[in-house]
């Protein structure tokens, strides 16, 4: 433990011992660096734009929402469009009393161009809805590639009409690295949100001055667990999650078929209303994809996964990975089976089908996109 070291990001006190805790970075990078030190958390936000979770628990968060409650502001929620209900704050609605929510989907980059945004952000409001949620205004966004911040900033400006921002959502959905673009849009300074001349830059949150002397003020993400991106490591979840445009691979299914995303995920096809049916699937393209009869799909999950059906590893599949949940839907129309952090299979009407995901990850149906 090193008590006089602090952060020149966040001013947390370095420490060498606990990954999860604030201030932590490894005794070998503490070694090469001389007069300022980094927190490994801040160290990743200002090179990757990769935030990492702090110690801020779910109860400390809820208290911050209820203090929401009391102030006027803007909310500005962040969503991930891959995993919109692993995205959800629930009871959102509720914490922030009257005060007008904005939802902002990112990854837009992601989604393949042959799908309507506006499909997309009717989509987003109706889900929200169910959820308890009246958003002012949705809106589409790419943290990665700065497309369309400067329409959201418009909009901020828009609908905050003269008071703060807050941004909030939960972690793995890019806020940071949002914030780290519109730092850029409003200052023209790179990497603004590591140095001590930011106002406001605290393990608690990150105060972005505006014009009228008001703040847009990035929190901290809530954890939540019921997020593909827990059980999986970092490396494997580059793999398992969409890092480019889709693009979707079409596969002809007859009756009793199954599909084996890797072994995070399983697709089952038990009625269609042709012989062969085509299938397209918008996953990730490196996600490798293993189809086998559905009679056969039980034991070759046991004999095969963690093995040619991977990501997650062995190791992960006997300690912390999830057992998988099936959920089965009747179609009536074109539709897209959604798992929550990957993409969507497209199946077409008069169709059963079954998605398997791990407990807690979200398997929704919904009108085709495509």
């Amino acid at each position: 433990m090193t008590d006089e070291l602090r952060c020149i990001g966040c001013g947390a006190v370095i420490q060498t011992t606990d990954p999860d805790k604030a201030g932590y970075t490894p005794q070998s990078a503490l070694n090469k660096q001389k007069d300022e030190v980094y927190c490994q958390r801040c160290f990743r936000l200002r090179h990757y734009n990769e935030i990492a979770d702090v110690d801020y628990s779910d109860d400390d968060f809820l208290r911050f929402l209820n203090q929401l409650s009391d102030k006027e502001a803007l909310i500005v929620n962040v969503i991930d469009i891959f995993d919109f209900t692993g995205s959800l704050i629930p009871g959102l609605q509720r914490f922030v009393g009257n005060n007008p929510i904005l939802l902002v989907g990112n990854k837009e980059d992601l989604l393949p161009r042959s799908l309507k945004r506006s499909k997309i952000k009717d989509w987003m409001r109706q889900s929200a809805n169910k959820a308890g949620l009246r958003p002012i205004d949705v809106f589409l966004t790419s943290a990665k590639k700065g497309g369309q911040v400067d329409e959201l900033l418009a909009a901020i400006e828009k609908y905050r009409e003269g008071r703060n921002g807050y941004m909030v959502g939960v972690t793995n959905v890019g806020k940071s690295t949002l914030i780290n673009r519109i730092i850029s849009q409003l200052t023209g300074v790179q990497e603004l949100i590591t140095t001590s001349k930011f106002p406001g830059t605290t393990l608690d949150r990150i105060e972005i001055p505006l014009d009228d002397g008001h703040f847009l003020i990035d929190t901290p993400g809530i954890i939540h667990r019921n997020q593909m991106a827990h059980y999986l490591s970092p490396k494997e979840l580059r793999l398992a999650t969409p890092q480019k445009e889709i693009k979707p691979k079409t596969y002809q299914l007859q009756a009793g078929q199954t599909l084996f995303l890797s072994a995070l995920a399983r697709f089952d096809f038990i009625k269609g209303p042709k012989e062969r049916n085509g299938i397209a699937i918008y996953l990730d393209n490196n996600l490798k994809v293993h189809r086998t009869k559905l009679t056969n799909a039980d034991q070759f999950y046991a004999n095969h996964a963690g093995e040619i059906l991977q990501p997650p590893t062995k190791k992960e599949l006997e300690t912390t990975f999830p057992k998988l949940v099936r959920y089965e839907f009747k179609t009536t129309e074109k539709s897209d089976l959604v798992f929550a952090g990957h993409g969507w299979v497209a199946v077409p009407k008069n169709s059963i089908i079954a998605g398997w995901a791990p407990h807690g990850v979200g398997v929704t149906i919904r009108k085709a996109m495509i």
